[in-house]
């Protein structure tokens, strides 16, 4: 096929920062963001009340020009993730200005706050469910059969 008819990958422009390779840079002001708006988020849930809930900042990753965070949280109990994800997002200003005085001698500028739900350990608990049940490919070959496609 020619070069000019070959397909390329198109990448919407604000997603073209997070496919390149993350600097030193990039991952050590990831690790301060990771570290204080834990920090931030568990005083705020301390201080709102809210008993029986972990939250727990699974991965930050930051833009190439360090102006935008994306923030991965994992929340336990799942069934309370939607309501607190909706209060945290609505929040993310406060938040930000905390960061902001916590991180002023790190940071010339706190970069924005984009969160996002990280239910990569609800996945992993389907998939140990559903190994553990009755119906597991892997105890009772015969089973694959039933899967294949035909």
């Amino acid at each position: 096929m020619p070069a000019i008819l070959r397909p390329f990958l198109i990448i919407p422009q604000e997603m073209y920062y997070f496919y390149l390779v993350e600097s030193q840079r990039q991952s050590k002001i990831a690790s301060v963001i990771q570290r204080d708006i834990a920090d931030v988020l568990q005083g705020a849930a301390r201080q709102g009340g809210i008993q029986g809930v972990i939250i727990s900042v699974t991965q930050v990753k930051v833009t190439a020009d360090l102006s935008i965070a994306k923030v991965y949280l994992s929340i336990f109990p799942i069934k309370l993730a939607k309501d607190l994800m909706k209060g945290i997002t609505s929040n993310s200003q406060s938040i930000r200005h905390e960061l902001a005085k916590r991180t002023r001698n790190q940071l010339r500028r706190t970069p924005e706050l984009l969160f996002y739900l990280d239910d990569s350990l609800e996945y992993i608990d389907g998939i140990d469910r559903s190994l553990n049940q009755r119906e597991n490919p892997i105890k009772n070959p015969e089973l694959l059969k039933k899967r294949k496609k035909i």
